[in-house]
């Protein structure tokens, strides 16, 4: 009888499992089920509280295509004859075959390459002139307050005859839009720039430049007295 070749010979051994006891088993089964809600092994939806929630593939992002991207990619497509997986790897970042056949199927259906404007939700609530209107208002008034824009606006029936309300954040938003700033009123104390205060001063200042000529140098510390 001819010897078996080693390499059929490790073909043949005979494999080694290894025996997991029934107990043992058991108790694996049970401590995996008493994990609470939001254990999952395999597929389904997961119920684990604010992990991956939503609808499409686990952990899969949106991305927006730029216009310039999907006039390259209807190229490499349409008029070089490039495979749909080839030219979502020619263009950076890499899009995927899915996409791109969508992209394709827009352009030959619609004759489209650009993406269609954002569609649903409300319009603007107010035109550029209204916009304008109520920065004029602040240029007019920098101390003018957001009640008191609100209150213009919706009392106002010529400018802003088609608004009933408003709110003072869209109002605040309109501002920032525009870039306008606001100023911020304060009550200002009339002692503050008297004379007494300001010869406390004075020797404060004449204080501190003795000490800084004398020697050895002194170290200021300076405390609040509204933290105090």
């Amino acid at each position: 009888m001819n010897p078996m070749n080693p390499q059929l010979a490790s073909i043949y051994e005979p494999s080694r499992t290894q025996c997991v006891p029934f107990l043992q088993f058991c108790d694996t089964k049970m401590e995996g089920q008493q994990r609470g809600r939001g254990v999952r092994m395999r597929g389904g939806r997961g119920r684990g509280r604010g992990q991956n929630r939503g609808r499409g593939r686990r952990g899969q992002i949106h991305m927006q295509i730029p216009n310039a991207i999907r006039a390259t990619i209807v190229d490499h497509v349409v008029n070089h004859g490039l495979t749909m997986a080839e030219a979502g790897r020619r263009v950076q970042p890499n899009v995927g075959r899915t996409t791109v056949n969508s992209i394709i199927q827009t352009f030959r259906r619609e004759n489209r390459i650009e993406r269609q404007p954002r569609r649903g939700g409300r319009g603007p609530l107010f035109t550029p002139q209204q916009e304008e209107a109520i920065c004029a208002m602040v240029i007019a008034n920098n101390a003018i307050r957001l009640r008191e824009i609100q209150s213009a606006v919706i009392e106002d029936g010529n400018v802003f005859g088609n608004i009933e309300s408003v709110s003072v954040a869209t109002i605040d938003r309109v501002l920032k839009r525009n870039e306008m700033r606001m100023k911020q009123l304060y009550n200002v104390p009339f002692e503050r720039n008297g004379e007494r205060l300001k010869e406390i001063r004075h020797q404060y200042v004449q204080r501190v430049l003795e000490l800084e000529a004398r020697e050895p140098l002194h170290t200021f510390i300076y405390v609040d007295e509204a933290g105090c």
